[in-house]
């Protein structure tokens, strides 16, 4: 019997530093093998020519998977002033070039515009969907779809090197930014054009890129060692308020049932435990005050 082949109810959260040059789901499949996993997820997707930080969720932790998606994210970020192309990055076909006669101080001007709540155009090239298809398919067809601006917050951005055509940011933002448009419009507020030609995560909401693994080392690892490099499910939902139970409130909420607890304010969640500290999941004061489950971890 080939082992290898047997699926296993591992659960867990893995910080992967995904490579470039393959997709977020091809790095996801190759962990899933690795792991042997029944279930895993991941937490928002990196274009292939992006590396960096890449959580991705095995079993009961992919319940839990929206939270980092929904987090704020830090990136950095290398650019290519005085061309443009058609996806606004490197694996697009050239649009324009121009000259660039820009100064550091330009620069620091036109970046400093950026930072703050924005608007933000998703691009064409994206995996937004238009009436049940990604947007890239239609671009790849010629076919241009209108799409409403959003809004994003630009937390901070730091110039890291600027040589010449050359400019590095830092840039920490809110979910739903895309970093290639926030390239283009640069350019194009200097008058010079641009595009990106790097990209890097470097941090998902409390998760840094210096606790990231790579696939190659993984998969170098003993299965064993590969589990050891797994947190917890509710490192997810690290942000939330905690609640510890009693054995009985623990008990009726595993079973689906809401439980009363006073001063809990309407709505918010928490994640909770019971009286060993066993993570149950994540719960919600429902309109009668009463703390409902929302996501709960199967106890095995």
């Amino acid at each position: 019997m080939n082992t290898k082949r047997i699926k296993r109810d591992v659960s867990g959260v893995l910080l992967l530093d995904k490579p470039v040059g393959i997709t977020s789901n091809a790095a996801l499949q190759i962990a899933k093998r690795l792991y042997r996993a029944a279930k895993a997820g991941h937490t928002g997707t990196l274009d292939p020519m992006a590396s960096g930080l890449l959580p991705l969720c095995l079993g009961e932790a992919t319940k839990f998977a929206q939270y980092p998606t929904d987090a704020d994210k830090s990136y950095e970020a290398v650019i290519k002033l005085g061309e443009t192309t058609d996806t606004g990055d490197a694996d697009g076909q050239m649009l324009s070039q121009r000259q660039v006669a820009v100064s550091r101080g330009d620069i620091e001007r036109v970046v400093s515009q950026f930072i703050g709540p924005i608007m933000q155009t998703p691009p064409m090239y994206s995996a937004l969907k238009h009436q049940g298809q990604a947007l890239y398919k239609y671009a790849r067809k010629g076919i241009e779809i209108e799409r409403a601006p959003r809004a994003v917050t630009l937390h901070q951005i730091e110039i890291l090197i600027f040589d010449v055509d050359t400019l590095s940011i830092r840039v920490d933002c809110s979910k739903g930014t895309y970093i290639r448009v926030l390239a283009e419009d640069i350019g194009e507020q200097l008058g010079c054009g641009a595009h990106l030609i790097g990209l890097r995560r470097t941090r998902v909401d409390a998760f840094t890129l210096a606790e990231a693994i790579t696939l190659d080392t993984l998969e170098a690892l003993p299965e064993a060692e590969r589990d050891n490099q797994l947190l917890p499910p509710d490192c997810l939902v690290a942000s939330l308020p905690e609640i510890a139970l009693d054995q009985d409130a623990a008990y009726y909420l595993r079973q689906g049932q809401a439980i009363w607890l006073p001063k809990l304010a309407l709505h918010q969640r928490f994640r909770i435990y019971d009286e060993k500290h066993i993570f149950i999941g994540v719960g919600e004061v429902g309109n009668e005050g009463k703390l409902q489950p929302f996501r709960l971890v199967v106890q095995r």
